[in-house]
């Protein structure tokens, strides 16, 4: 028997007792998995591609299938070196895998999102080993607006977020391992999503992992560590890039030159020449937008991260939020999505935040978090009645779409009410309310909208006669991709439109695949000789009318909203 003073007994007594988990954290994977199932991959195949990005990237991805040619990047069968090729590559594996539908073209961005939540939970659970942390954290990053609603969106950010992601996990993982061989483990891996992401999206892939880690290093005194196990790195991106960037180079002698001048040189500093101008405050006011339906927790987050920046985890993660940030608003090419890589520190600084504010019970700021989301979801409600019943938004036959709309803002509204009412328990609710947005909105849009932004479903309709026809004419480029994506036909002849396609198009090899407002005429001439042409009209403006004035009145016409397809029939010889 063993007394109460016994060395065994206190032995016994210090022993840290290991909590529980609730049965709210115990069901926190399963209910992740099941959320990301039914919000973000069931709702792939509800609407039709969006343009110009989707339509552009299944199309490029589609094109890789039919021509074999997995090296050099071609949009519509013209040189297209404004991004390189392992995000194309991706999608055209999906449509490969589950078919040249809207679910093979979306599922790259949807599976690198997922990844990307799953990273979020692996990466808290390293740093603090808390189960409410790491699901807040998961539950967070997939719940902010701006990656909720890139998840079924067919482009490439998606998948560059992932790599940015991935990289900078390795990097923590790699600081934090206690053995040299996962050290050498993690540092490889850093490389690996350093060479994938520079073949999805160019040199940012390797700034931004070296832009956070040299100063974090530095500041920790272990730049030694750096030079001993960096060129570990370096070594494997080199081996994963170096085969495509010598055969593109092969290829194509012009693409590292262009790519790298355009792509990079141009947008950062060409002033308000720059693709995307935007002033450099542009992401401050859009980051509370991209943090939605959290925004309102967003101040105190960053201000706990101030206070604690001597912690080194709180300072990786705010190195890895900030200088991304920083540098992204010194560019002068702009755009929502290249702030996506500071969303996942964002959300496992605001996971820590949660928590606190959970075990001290202190429900202020998720209360107001709530209550601002029901104030914007009324305000939208009564938006829409109002454009319903002065300019009837939804036509009569669009009832269920307008319904479809209610519901999400109802959603949205009943949800963040409850975490007003119960906010220590309930405090997750708003991410039921963005999952309704992102699962049902696209399929709830009036069809002023549908018409205008997703003309593929207008084209599918009539896919059989265009497809009869022996050449293709469109006047914009998201329609022309959108035909060539879905009658599998790259050869779309541009009609008075050049637009990202200029450098491509200004091969002479390529002079026939466009057509200018006063070549029209004869170019009808010679093309109804050989047969019959189909032609996609998008209506902006009064150029794209007296397009349509140029076009033979012998025509087959079909007309919805600003998308209008013409069978020209062949001319009698």
């Amino acid at each position: 028997m063993t007394s109460d003073n016994s060395p065994l007994r206190h032995s016994v007594r210090s022993l840290p007792t290991l909590a529980t988990p609730s049965l709210a954290e115990r069901l926190a994977i399963p209910g992740l998995l099941l959320a990301f199932v039914v919000f973000y991959l069931l709702p792939l195949m509800s609407h039709g591609l969006w343009i110009p990005d989707e339509t552009r990237y299944a199309q490029i991805g589609q094109e890789m299938l039919l021509s074999g040619n997995w090296v050099g990047p071609h949009f519509m069968g013209i040189r297209y070196f404004e991004k390189p090729i392992a995000g194309y590559w991706m999608i055209a594996l999906g449509q490969a895998i589950f078919g040249e539908n809207l679910f093979g073209v979306r599922i790259a961005s949807a599976l690198s999102t997922g990844i990307s939540i799953c990273l979020a939970y692996l990466i808290a659970r390293r740093l603090w080993n808390t189960p409410r942390i790491s699901a807040a954290a998961a539950l967070l990053y997939m719940s902010f607006g701006l990656i909720a609603g890139q998840a079924g969106y067919a482009n490439l950010d998606p998948q560059f977020t992932l790599w940015v992601n991935l990289s900078l996990v390795a990097v923590w993982f790699a600081i934090d391992s206690q053995t040299s061989r996962s050290r050498l483990l993690a540092w490889a891996l850093l490389g690996a999503a350093c060479g994938m992401g520079l073949m999805t999206k160019g040199f940012l892939a390797l700034l931004l992992p070296v832009l956070i880690t040299l100063p974090y290093m530095l500041w920790q005194r272990r730049f030694a560590e750096l030079l001993r196990y960096g060129p570990v790195a370096v070594l494997v991106a080199v081996a994963i890039s170096l085969p495509w960037v010598l055969a593109v180079h092969a290829r194509e002698p012009d693409f590292w030159r262009f790519f790298f001048w355009h792509e990079h040189i141009r947008r950062f500093a060409a002033g308000e020449d720059a693709q995307h101008a935007r002033p450099w405050w542009f992401y401050l006011p859009l980051m509370f937008a991209a943090s939605l339906p959290w925004a309102v927790l967003l101040p105190s987050t960053l201000l706990r991260a101030w206070r604690e920046r001597r912690e080194p985890k709180t300072a990786f993660l705010a190195l890895w939020f900030l200088l991304p940030l920083v540098f992204f608003s010194a560019s002068s090419g702009k755009l929502p999505t290249y702030i996506m890589p500071c969303l996942l520190p964002l959300a496992l600084l605001m996971a820590k935040r949660v928590n606190s504010w959970l075990e001290g019970q202190d429900s202020r700021a998720l209360r107001l978090n709530g209550a601002v989301n029901t104030v914007l979801a009324a305000a939208a409600l009564l938006a829409l009645a109002y454009l319903q019943t002065s300019r009837q938004v939804y036509q009569h036959a669009e009832m269920f779409s307008l319904l479809l709309a209610c519901v999400v803002l109802t959603t949205w509204l009943i949800a963040n009410s409850l975490q007003i009412l119960r906010p220590l328990t309930l405090w997750a609710m708003p991410a039921l309310g963005i999952g309704m947005l992102v699962a049902l909105l696209p399929a709830a849009m009036p069809a002023s909208i549908v018409d205008s932004k997703m003309p593929d479903q207008f084209i599918a309709e009539h896919q059989q006669a265009l497809g009869a026809t022996h050449t293709l004419l469109s006047n914009d480029l998201g329609a022309a991709s959108a035909l060539s994506w879905r009658l599998r036909r790259p050869e779309v002849v541009l009609f008075n439109t050049v637009g990202e396609l200029k450098y491509g198009l200004g091969d002479p090899a390529m002079a026939a695949r466009k057509v200018s407002l006063e070549d029209i005429g004869p170019w009808l001439a010679e093309a109804r000789s050989k047969g019959s042409i189909g032609v996609v009209i998008r209506v902006n403006g009064k150029q794209d009318l007296e397009e349509i004035e140029a076009l033979p009145k012998d025509a087959e016409h079909y007309r919805r909203g600003k998308l209008e397809i013409f069978i020209i029939p062949q001319s009698q010889p």
